[in-house]
């Protein structure tokens, strides 16, 4: 069996949300097969029964357990679920020595691991597990639902495709050899520097002042990520981002090709004024096209919200936590 790594977690409350009275809250951890320890908030509804229903959950792509998911987390446990938050390997309070790295295949892994110590927690019925994504993490989610049948349910929210913008751009704009060429060979370039100078190179978070010619979008991430709405000192978009290679992996590696297998619900929910909504209609296109299962697979299109009000609401209450109940509700039964 892996070891697990001693990690420093604060037992202050740091999250960029209030602390909820109608729920206990815990630091937890557990080892994904690759023996790097992951960090997690588990939030137990108050009222505690035998064995609970119980949801996974991880996301934005460079955020940490204290913003969004924690959100996520910490409502779906008012509303009877055991839920955890997890920051995933190498961010966040997460183990792994190298920092600031993504992959494909270890952050599947990590929702996996996360299926793992819920499997295996006293408190949890271990066939009424789901999971929740948000933006980056839809899309690992759905790769995650697709290979492993433990999960009973999926909700893929404002989710992006990580491996298909590395691959072909915002919008498939730079989807051709030669754009993917210039990248590998600009990673390629960099890990070199990145050598000679003894550590990786940031890629920097979230732009900071604002140009005012910002895309909306942008200014979308900084109103969240850069100010007190959803700032955190550990949040990657929040500060230096991702190291320039940490994603290098992304470009060779579509991680959604089997999500027309999936036999467990799933629910893909995007504001219809998220520049990011195409993801999220195109892989659920492709999560029914040619599907046998199909009766309990649904594309939820929210009116009027933008990419960061599914982190925090966007002080217009657009998450729709109602639907996210009745969802695992049903599906968790």
């Amino acid at each position: 069996m892996m070891k697990m790594e001693e990690l420093k977690l604060t037992q202050d409350w740091d999250k960029t949300f209030p602390k909820s009275d109608k729920v206990d809250h815990c630091k937890v951890t557990f080892v994904n097969r690759y023996g790097i320890t992951l960090a997690a908030d588990m939030y137990v509804p108050k009222d505690a029964k035998l064995k609970f229903a119980a949801i996974a959950v991880c996301g934005p792509f460079g955020a940490v357990k204290e913003q969004c998911s924690g959100l996520y987390a910490q409502t779906m446990a008012e509303r009877g679920f055991l839920t955890i938050a997890f920051d995933p390997s190498f961010t966040g309070e997460s183990g792994g020595n190298v920092r600031y790295m993504a992959s494909p295949d270890i952050n599947t892994e990590d929702f996996m691991a996360a299926v793992d110590f819920l499997s295996l927690c006293d408190k949890v019925d271990p066939e009424r597990i789901g999971i929740i994504g948000v933006c980056g993490w839809g899309g690992m989610a759905l790769n995650t639902a697709a290979l492993d049948t433990r999960i009973k349910a999926t909700v893929a929210s404002t989710m992006y495709d990580m491996t298909r913008v590395s691959a072909k751009g915002y919008f498939d704009s730079e989807d051709s050899e030669e754009a993917r060429y210039q990248k590998r060979a600009a990673m390629c370039a960099q890990r070199l520097t990145d050598l000679k100078a003894g550590e990786y190179t940031l890629g920097g978070g979230v732009v900071d002042p604002l140009p005012e010619d910002a895309p909306y979008f942008v200014k979308d991430y900084h109103d969240y990520y850069k100010t007190d709405r959803g700032y955190h000192v550990r949040s990657l978009n929040s500060n230096g981002g991702w190291n320039v290679i940490g994603c290098e992996s992304f470009l060779n590696q579509p991680i959604l090709k089997y999500t027309n297998e999936i036999r467990s619900a799933v629910l893909v929910m995007h504001g219809d004024k998220a520049h990011s909504c195409y993801f999220s209609k195109d892989a659920y296109a492709d999560m029914v096209r040619d599907s046998k299962y199909t009766d309990n697979k649904e594309l939820l299109i929210i009116p009027g919200a933008f990419h960061t009000d599914l982190y925090d609401g966007g002080g217009k209450d657009a998450i729709p936590f109602d639907k996210l109940e009745s969802f695992f509700t049903e599906y968790l039964k």
